[in-house]
């Protein structure tokens, strides 16, 4: 079962990285790009993630994601009960994410740092 606090330190970590709160939510940014974003009450994690691969990701395991609202479909986006995740899962995630809006050599330099993933 994972919690905020599992990926907030890695998030703060993570190069051209930032935390912000907009409207009581802590986000995670790369430049003015949110790539992760959690529910004001911490149960929602929402990150970035291929979208031609969401329904596949939701399809497998509904108890764990689903489709972003509506008005973000047209984003790489999905939700994810921060719960239903192991803490493993919850950081690879938002690794994946943060490499989705960084250079390719920022996710090549964290793959030689971090040969065993995400801490």
């Amino acid at each position: 079962m994972a919690s905020i606090d599992d990926v907030r330190a890695l998030g703060s970590t993570l190069e051209r990285s930032y935390e912000v709160y907009v409207r009581g939510r802590l986000k995670f940014r790369v430049g003015q790009i949110v790539y992760v974003a959690f529910s004001s009450d911490e149960r929602i994690m929402e990150f970035g993630f291929p979208k031609e691969l969401r329904e596949g990701l939701v399809g497998g395991q509904p108890e764990k994601f689903q489709l972003p609202s509506p008005s973000d479909m047209r984003f790489h986006w999905v939700r994810s009960d921060l719960a239903a995740l192991d803490p493993g899962e919850a950081r690879e995630f938002v690794v994946d994410a943060w490499r989705m809006f960084v250079p390719q050599k920022l996710s090549r330099a964290y793959d030689l740092a971090h040969p065993d993933g995400p801490a």
